[in-house]
């Protein structure tokens, strides 16, 4: 589907256009083209009206940083991830920006909530978005605001789970599910982050944009630093809250511990007693003995007694 939001006199008018009539399109005041799922057709029609090279799903998708952004005399291209919610968690989608002179193109491959809302501020204040360049400083300053709140709900998150008593986990592994879970999540926010501060260092040292709008996105990319440095304090919460709960398995396993040795030395003098008394030798000292049998329960009862006696006290039970 190709939308395009044409300056009209004091606002913008979105219209959804087929492929033929992108010719009619670029002799009106285009600012925006919004691009999505588009097919094979559909970007060839782009590039043939507006004379522009749009980046395939497969190209927009690379890692190397040579393929995130370029800048040639045909314009900027910037792919960018963008954070989108699915049911196990938080996942990277690229959206790829093409800038040529007043125009920019965007191309994504799956419904975005800031596109919704973007659009709905473009027509609400028409006025501070002149060119391309606006509306690509405005979709990236909302982007990076939607990315301070989901980073900002993460941490709560953490805190939360942190102030929790460990032993309403009854199941070990159910609390490192859970930092495993935050841990991932992390981990996407801030290669999205890193992404977005990498395409921002390149945009304040492009020629194709202005003065003014390099103020603006030199204030965003001192909002993604200070949003990596709350991603990177995450791990480190997270580090913590791992070694505490290893610790507390470490205790709860010596008690247990602990337990078993008390009574292996409660009943090894008893075991001694009884065992040198149990010898089927014809010459014992007390085998003739009348109160030999009560005197052997009083030994085996005073040795289990006394140990329990010396443990409490000097505090060891």
């Amino acid at each position: 589907m190709i939308k395009a939001f044409v300056r009209n006199e004091e606002t913008f008018r979105p219209l959804v256009v087929e492929p033929p009539q992108l010719a009619t399109l670029a002799a009106e005041e285009l600012v925006w083209l919004d691009l999505l799922s588009p097919t094979s057709a559909e970007c060839s029609a782009v590039e043939e009206a507006f004379g522009l090279g749009l980046p395939t799903r497969q190209e927009s998708e690379e890692i190397e940083f040579s393929s995130r952004y370029w800048e040639d005399e045909g314009g900027i291209t910037i792919n960018s991830y963008f954070l989108v919610k699915q049911a196990d968690g938080l996942a990277n989608e690229t959206v790829s920006f093409v800038l040529k002179g007043q125009v920019i193109v965007t191309i994504r491959f799956a419904e975005l909530r800031l596109f919704t809302e973007f659009s709905r501020k473009l027509r609400l204040n028409p006025r501070v978005f002149h060119d391309g360049a606006d509306i690509l400083s405005g979709m990236l300053a909302m982007r990076v605001d939607m990315d301070a709140d989901i980073l900002e709900a993460l941490s709560k998150e953490i805190v939360s789970i942190g102030r929790r008593d460990l032993k309403s986990f009854a199941d070990p592994g159910t609390f490192l599910e859970y930092l495993t879970d935050y841990e991932d999540f992390n981990i996407t926010i801030r290669d999205n982050l890193t992404d977005k501060q990498r395409v921002l260092s390149s945009l304040l040292k492009s020629t194709t944009i202005s003065e003014g709008q390099k103020k603006e996105f030199s204030m965003m990319i001192k909002d993604v630093n200070s949003l990596i440095i709350s991603a990177n304090f995450n791990f480190d919460r997270l580090d913590y809250l791992q070694n505490l709960f290893l610790n507390y398995l470490g205790v709860e396993q010596n008690k247990v511990i602990k337990i078993f040795t008390v009574m292996s030395v409660i009943f090894l003098p008893p075991t001694l007693i009884a065992s040198i008394y149990g010898m089927n030798f014809r010459h014992l000292p007390e085998l003739e003995l009348s109160y030999g049998y009560p005197l052997a329960l009083v030994l085996i009862v005073v040795s289990a007694v006394l140990p329990l006696y010396v443990f409490k006290k000097k505090g060891w039970l």
